[in-house]
């Protein structure tokens, strides 16, 4: 318990860094929003857990390994950190630049309708789409990296992963039972950019933070 406690802002760093990873639209949250659009709250659901499970399964190659490496080797953490720190101003980067952007890619994507699929088969889609992202497990390698400290305990990892995957499952469902109304599709196409600008910012600072941070 005191583990937790003392390291708490950086535990609170990790969820907002999460948040905001989840919040940005990249690849699968597209999926979710153009199936939720598409096909409906049924479809846009079962995306959204093919999504999660993906998800769920880099956050336990992560953590599981990470937690082994750290308990060993020291200079693990510092590599970690170095990776993750770059790949959030990757992310930064990535994310200021759509905010630049009109928003006809975004039309594009969801106008783009695809066949109705069983749930099944949509469920398996959106754990392949995250499955198959090799950027999802930087994000959890930047997330643990940023939350944990060398040495953390098990319970501060469970904290760490279980609040995240809590968040994610949030966010995810909440997409799919947002985009399958119009208005709220509406509304985020004219919020995006500054949506994006904000991640952006977010992105670059934890960044920043996690390369200038001693351990």
């Amino acid at each position: 318990m005191n583990d937790i406690a003392q390291h708490l802002p950086q535990i609170v760093a990790a969820y907002l860094v999460y948040l905001a990873a989840v919040l940005s639209p990249g690849p699968a949250v597209m999926a979710i929003v153009s199936t939720s659009i598409a096909e409906g709250r049924r479809s846009g659901l079962a995306m959204a857990a093919g999504v999660f499970a993906g998800s769920f399964t880099w956050a336990m190659a992560a953590s599981i390994g990470l937690a082994a490496l750290l308990t060993h080797y020291a200079g693990v953490l510092q590599v970690v950190k170095i990776a993750g720190g770059l790949y959030l101003l990757y992310l930064a980067y990535k994310a200021l630049r759509s905010a630049s952007r009109p928003d006809a890619a975004l039309q594009l994507a969801t106008a783009d309708a695809v066949p109705v699929r069983s749930l099944k088969r949509t469920f398996l889609l959106g754990y392949a789409i995250h499955l198959t992202n090799p950027k999802a497990i930087f994000a959890w390698v930047a997330i643990i990296s940023l939350g944990l400290p060398q040495g953390a305990s098990t319970a501060a990892v469970a904290l760490i992963v279980g609040g995240c995957l809590l968040t994610g499952l949030t966010v995810f469902t909440s997409y799919a039972l947002l985009f399958s109304t119009g208005p709220a599709y509406r509304a985020y196409r004219a919020a995006r950019r500054g949506i994006d600008a904000t991640m952006g910012l977010l992105f670059a600072a934890a960044g920043i933070k996690l390369l200038t941070t001693r351990i």
